[in-house]
């Protein structure tokens, strides 16, 4: 198959914009060039030359030389507008706003289909690790059964450097934003939004249903505190930001919260900002991903994989789509959790359907049992997803080692 010749339009030029400029100028044979970049802020100094960059839109959507888009920008609603607009005029589009397309899953693949142009985005999940393309083609005829894993950089090395140093939740944020590995402002990563959003694209790729990002149930990591380590420490666990997807015959599974991870579980050996990735599946079994999951370099490689694609003609087919319209979203599956908390006891308790254990400690309660995931969202303070192997021994050990509550609680 003869390669064609690409000509790119690029909206942003920041850190992963940056990346791909300097990777596309050590890559010849792909024959792909930048045409034009477009950015937003007309002062700030960059490393290439102006006559490369506009601060006009639509010199790039509707330049007749330019065949590919490349969105690389922040703003997910200027995103969309960016990318519905490129696909209407026949151009092929490589994005790595996981909000932006998690949010407008459904449409963004109908218009791929209309206007039949290629639509990648390999980058918007875990960075250079290829999962997507490993999804649609690799598990092309295979039953998933669950992906599970680790796949926000900035929280893993805000959870890394809390379990090995000691460092409290603020001191670490503040050293992953001194870093480069957190935004100013946070709150997609520790949030956990930012894991949710790559989940329901994970999810569409395995088993062809988008479930919008708002009915995935989920908690942070910013409510996380030293005594958290501390027992995790105690059993030899760590605790990492898991995302979870599971299908158990007509029912998707699917939450994102802060995990007790032990030592048999690849996700314990996966620190800073790598990420890790579990799929298992009826023939292959299990296999796992790792790799950087956050940086220019890491990103760049992603987006210029998709490009190398294009550059084939290449699309997502989404052929699990059709029998994906007929699974529903459980949320009445229980998981075993630790919760910390203040406040009325016996309300909580109600939310439970098994209390494992109930102590006080220094004027806060904690709580493991099991919970529908529909309650989670109810629950205000941090939680833990606790594994079923290590359920008994953690319950237990909080009995015996702190105060029991008296029993009319």
């Amino acid at each position: 198959m003869t390669r064609k010749k690409l000509r790119i339009g690029l909206f942003g030029f920041g850190v992963v914009g940056q990346g791909l400029y300097e990777v596309l100028e050590k890559t010849p044979a792909l024959h792909a060039q930048i045409v034009k970049i477009c950015v937003k802020d007309r002062i700030k100094e960059r490393t290439i030359a102006a006559s490369h960059f506009t601060f006009h839109q639509h010199e790039l959507l509707y330049n007749d030389v330019i065949n590919v888009i490349v969105e690389l920008i922040d703003d997910a609603e200027a995103a969309y507008h960016i990318v519905k607009t490129a696909m209407e005029n026949g151009k092929a589009v490589v994005s790595a706003n996981k909000k932006m397309i998690a949010e407008h899953l459904d449409e963004l693949i109908a218009l791929q289909q209309k206007y039949q142009v290629p639509f990648l985005y390999e980058a918007a999940v875990c960075a250079g690790i290829p999962v997507i393309r490993n999804l649609e083609e690799y598990y092309d005829n295979e039953l998933i059964h669950s992906i599970s894993g680790i796949v926000n950089g900035s929280t893993n090395y805000i959870l890394t450097k809390m379990s090995e140093t000691g460092t409290d939740y603020q001191e670490a944020l503040r050293e992953a934003q001194a870093a480069g590995y957190a935004e100013s402002d946070p709150w997609l990563d520790v949030s956990g939004r930012d894991a949710v959003n790559k989940l329901s694209i994970l999810v569409a790729h395995a088993w062809g249903r988008w479930i919008h990002p708002d009915a995935i149930v989920s908690k942070g990591i910013d409510e996380l505190a030293t005594s958290d380590f501390e027992i995790a420490s105690v059993h030899d666990l760590k605790i990492r930001l898991k995302t979870f997807a599971s299908r158990k015959d007509n029912r998707l599974i699917t939450y994102v919260l802060p995990a007790f991870t032990s030592s048999n579980d690849p996700a314990y050996r996966v620190n800073g900002v790598f990420n890790g990735v579990e799929i298992e599946s009826s023939f292959a079994d299990k296999h796992y991903f790792s790799g950087k999951g956050a940086g220019a370099y890491p990103t760049a490689s992603a987006v210029l994989s998709d490009i190398s694609a294009i550059s084939y003609d290449y699309k997502y087919e989404y052929k699990k789509r059709e029998s994906g319209q007929k699974l529903n979203l459980d949320l009445v599956f229980s998981v075993n959790v630790y919760f910390r908390f203040t406040g009325n006891v016996h309300k909580v308790k109600t939310y439970f359907d098994e209390v494992k254990a109930l102590v006080e400690r220094e004027g806060e309660y904690i709580l493991i049992g099991s919970i529908p995931l529909s309650k989670i969202p109810y629950l205000n303070g941090p939680v833990i997803a606790v594994p079923d192997e290590i359920l008994d021994e953690l319950a237990a050990s909080l009995n015996l080692s702190e105060t029991l509550m008296p029993a009319e609680v």
